[in-house]
């Protein structure tokens, strides 16, 4: 029996010896990449509050700036995933990595336009948005192709988890170049590493079979395990070349799929108040410097990236042994966005060190929560994977333009971040409403299955 046709098969050891470990190698570059991608998106929380003083922005003008990004990234999502189902993961994510670079570089230039800059920063922050779009159904679609199902969760996780690493290894670097050689610099030097890292890139990543350093041993493993590894074959872009979005209404009109997405846009409010209004938060709010604030966010981001990291092995680890699926994914998100409801208590202390200490837990509850990626990949029709990431992103890119928004307005409103603390909070909690109660069992759906019924077959809720 060959991968090809064992790829649906239970996988009920652990991969041998000499299957090989190259799928790991795929993962660390999904990680470095993502944690630039994420890089890139922080770049104006980090260097907002001297931008506002140099350039004149207010609290307001900045939450529009702040949410530029994802007007264009939900834009993109749709047609993002369809152009990976059609021309693969390798060519459409390579040139996404370098557009969004450069687009980045370039915003290190606006101070030269000040009369503009907050029109001209709109747009680039605009356009990188359309560039990263293909970024995560592309690592969903990688990991779907290159690991089996029982990895799957903790792959899924780490890449996830970039997120927060990227303010672990980034806020610091990124408030000393504000510091030390003025905002324009966060730019430059984090657009200038990903243009690098788009290079290297193209030498990487490959699909599974026509890898150069794939062994057979390695492929047959991975393939009986779950893995699509056939996924960005000629045959397979052929299949969804007429037609592929007429999938979205099949998508959506599916409870499981649609109950994913709805929880997908509440766990990323939690993510975007992170990416863009936590750094002014300490600042503002908490009398800190922006060079302590820099450190400072990359304690919960630490937290954050542990949980993530724990939660996807917690996952697999009870797939392994024997606890079915649904079980295993949905233990570490609702226990994980649990804790993340704990933001508000924010609100009722002083101490600045408490204020971290329970930021830090609600990082970590988020991270362990944040498994969306691996159950997309889970349940998602092989067929349409790039699609279905693409909608499940969408839904996230909602939140990227509401919850800036919203925060901008509630702190000019009111003068202060509590109501925009209660605001993450009950998304947090909304979240757990999403996954506790409206999706079902966690299965590979099938697309003819999904054409043909109004609803998927019916497990149990935890």
């Amino acid at each position: 029996m060959t991968a090809l046709n064992r790829q649906d098969a239970p996988v009920t050891s652990a991969a041998p010896a000499k299957a090989g470990r190259l799928r790991y190698a795929i993962l660390a570059m999904l990680f470095v990449v993502t944690t630039i991608n994420y890089a890139d998106r922080s770049t104006l929380s980090i260097a907002g509050d001297t931008m506002q003083k140099d350039l004149g922005i207010s609290s307001g003008e900045l939450g529009v700036l702040f949410s530029a990004f994802s007007w264009s990234y939900l834009v993109a999502q749709i047609p993002g995933g369809w152009l990976l189902d059609r021309f693969g993961s390798k060519k459409v994510y390579g040139v996404a990595i370098f557009l969004w670079s450069v687009f980045t570089m370039a915003q290190g230039a606006i101070g030269f336009f000040a009369g503009a800059a907050v029109v001209l920063l709109f747009i680039l922050r605009f356009v990188v948005g359309f560039a990263e779009a293909p970024s995560f159904p592309g690592n969903s679609r990688i990991v779907a192709a290159w690991f089996p199902t029982k990895e799957r969760g903790f792959a899924s996780a780490l890449f996830n988890s970039a997120q927060y690493f990227a303010t672990v290894a980034f806020a610091p670097l990124m408030g000393w170049l504000v510091t030390a050689l003025g905002w324009e610099h966060v730019f430059t030097v984090i657009g200038g590493v990903g243009v690098v890292l788009a290079l290297i890139w193209t030498r990487v990543i490959h699909p599974p079979r026509s890898h150069p350093k794939m062994t057979d041993a390695e492929l047959d493993y991975i393939g009986a395990g779950g893995a699509l590894i056939d996924m960005d074959s000629p045959a397979a872009a052929a299949s969804e070349r007429d037609g592929g979005l007429r999938h979205i209404k099949t998508l959506l009109s599916n409870r499981n799929m649609l109950g994913i997405f709805v929880g997908q846009y509440f766990i990323n409010t939690i993510t975007w108040f992170f990416l863009t209004w936590f750094p002014v938060y300490l600042v503002q709010e908490r009398g800190m410097s922006i060079l302590e604030a820099g450190f400072v966010a990359s304690l919960p981001a630490l937290c954050g990236f542990t949980g993530g990291v724990l939660g996807g092995y917690l996952s697999d680890l009870l797939a392994r042994r024997g606890v079915s699926l649904t079980v295993a994914r949905k233990i570490p998100i609702i226990t994980g966005l649990l804790l993340s409801t704990t933001i508000m208590i924010c609100n009722f202390v002083t101490a600045s060190w408490l204020v971290v200490l329970i930021m830090s837990t609600a990082f970590f509850g988020k991270g362990l929560g944040a498994l969306g990626w691996a159950v997309v990949g889970d349940v998602a029709p092989k067929q349409i994977a790039g699609l279905a990431g693409g909608v499940f992103n969408a839904f996230g890119a909602v939140a990227g333009i509401v919850t800036p928004l919203v925060v901008g307005y509630l702190i000019d409103a009111t003068g202060s971040f509590d109501l925009a603390l209660a605001f993450v909070s009950v998304c947090a909690a909304l979240a757990v409403v999403s996954y506790a109660f409206i999706v079902k069992d966690i299965r590979r759906l099938d697309l003819d299955e999904l054409e043909n019924t109004d609803a998927p077959r019916a497990g149990q809720a935890v």
